[in-house]
């Protein structure tokens, strides 16, 4: 299904964190020395992007998803994923992740974003009119003026292997 102009905000932000999911499942292993500089990354995408895109979520999108009783189980299941992917930000924060750990991560985060427009924005689609969903794209824009809107470019230790062969 074509999304919606109203979520498409909320598409972009996944497209980027997406794209980290890629890169991380690709380097993978990750050598121990340039863990730190993948966590940096990881926290560095939380805070310019993905704690206001929970937010708006949280605050926005799950309340408007919960009066269709038919999206109350992946609401739920969201939330308890946001919960455990913010303790992997904070993990990444302090660099107390190991590779095998950040492996996970990106992995747990790429399932929920499929989950988020797979089921929820579908669903979302599906139940609500054009003035509800417009009406849901203003109160969301809102909700993330303080995001950044670009997606970050990985540095020179967390470019996708084939990348660094190339140029060595």
């Amino acid at each position: 299904m074509l999304r919606d102009p109203s979520l498409i905000p909320l598409s972009h932000q996944h497209q980027h964190a997406l794209a980290l999911c890629v890169r991380i499942d690709r380097a993978s292993p990750i050598d121990t020395a340039d863990l730190g500089v993948w966590q940096a990354e990881v926290a560095g995408i939380f805070q310019n992007e993905i704690r206001f895109h929970f937010a708006a979520e949280e605050r926005v999108l799950f309340p408007a998803a919960l009066r269709y009783r038919e999206l109350a189980a992946v609401v739920e299941n969201l939330l308890a994923e946001h919960e455990k992917l913010r303790e992997d930000f904070a993990r990444a924060e302090t660099c107390r992740m190991t590779a095998e750990q950040l492996l996970d991560f990106s992995r747990r985060l790429s399932a929920h974003i499929r989950k988020e427009e797979r089921q929820l924005f579908e669903g979302l689609q599906g139940a609500m009119d054009a003035a509800e969903l417009a009406d849901l794209g203003a109160r969301l824009n809102d909700a993330l003026k303080g995001a950044t809107q670009a997606c970050a470019l990985p540095n020179e230790a967390t470019r996708l292997r084939g990348l660094k062969q190339d140029q060595g």
